[in-house]
């Protein structure tokens, strides 16, 4: 249970001055259009499982969720074919490699081994319900809106910025297609794909995002199930695994909830049976996840007794126990 409104605001005013005073990390610019995102800009938001909302700075910023729609696409797709076909096609387990990694295919025999990297992330594209790119795309903007509460759109110079760049995703696409992985035509995939990251959201959108994961699936804001608790449940887990790319198991360490990143500096945590968590701040560190959004995250998770491997005795006495964990809280 979360403490009170008035605490809740305080320790978010926290948390965004202590995020702030940080000025490392740089904007990703592999994708053009991102490279002109003001590093300066940083909004935290939580939505708990009832609805409330807290927020403070640029909220309502919008920012394309990019690789965090990762995390709700498979949660549609374990919804449409259930935990036993997802985990044989796309799997879970961490690559230890980075995001859009070739390697890591070819070394696993063409599994994608997660959703949460860019092979998995197709890979889990591609069995969205549908005939044609086009119905999957319905799909996925129709879910994903679901998840916000509102009718969501694709910021069009995000997405024609990507569209001419991704030849990666291409590679990877046919390379997972030469394996049997995928059946659709690869470039379609792809194209669908980056639809699909070039979505228009702001922080509050993820904490309602994130809390629709932590209330079991159900969106606390409009009251809709978006998806069962099985399949919520089976997310998280994912999440905690592989959220954060190679850095996921220092994340889950240091925070201890399951969370995930965009590089355009969106960062979205799961506190489950609590709330959820949204932030922006474009500053990225070297594996593509937001600075202040990690900072910010790791102080509430130890101010408001988040953690999900922690008893609430230790929330109470705990002490920064080395630099790197007093560099996150």
């Amino acid at each position: 249970m979360l403490p009170p409104s008035p605490i809740i605001d305080e320790l978010l005013a926290a948390a965004y001055g202590r995020a702030e005073s940080h000025h490392e990390g740089v904007v990703a610019d592999y994708i053009p259009i991102l490279a002109e995102a003001d590093p300066e800009a940083f909004g935290l938001c939580i939505v708990d499982v009832q609805g409330g909302l807290h927020e403070l700075g640029d909220t309502r910023t919008r920012f394309s969720i990019q690789s965090i729609s990762k995390a709700f696409v498979y949660a549609l797709v374990c919804q449409e074919f259930g935990h036993e076909k997802v985990l044989d096609v796309v799997g879970v387990n961490n690559t230890g490699l980075a995001f859009n990694s070739v390697v890591a295919i070819e070394l696993n025999d063409g599994h994608p081994m997660n959703p949460m990297v860019n092979a998995g992330a197709i890979a889990t594209t591609a069995l969205m319900p549908g005939d044609t790119p086009g119905q999957k795309w319905d799909a996925i903007l129709a879910g994903l809106s679901a998840f916000t509460g509102r009718t969501l759109d694709v910021d069009d110079v995000v997405y024609r910025s990507e569209a001419a760049t991704n030849t990666r995703n291409h590679a990877i696409a046919r390379l997972l297609e030469s394996y049997g992985r995928i059946t659709h035509d690869p470039l379609d995939v792809v194209d669908v794909y980056t639809r699909q990251c070039a979505i228009s959201v702001d922080a509050r959108d993820l904490a309602v995002m994130a809390a629709t994961l932590a209330d079991g699936g159900v969106n606390p804001v409009t009251g809709t199930r978006v998806v069962s608790a099985e399949v919520a449940r089976d997310t998280l887990a994912v999440l905690a695994a592989n959220g954060l790319y190679e850095r996921s198991g220092e994340w889950l360490f240091e925070i201890g909830l399951p969370g995930k990143s965009g590089v355009a500096g969106g960062l979205v945590t799961i506190a489950p049976g609590k709330a959820g968590i949204g932030s922006y701040s474009p500053r990225l560190d070297s594996a593509g996840n937001s600075v202040r959004g990690q900072i910010a995250t790791a102080y509430l998770s130890r101010s408001l007794g988040l953690n999900v491997f922690a008893s609430a005795s230790h929330f109470a006495s705990a002490k920064p126990a080395s630099r790197t964990s007093e560099e996150t809280r």
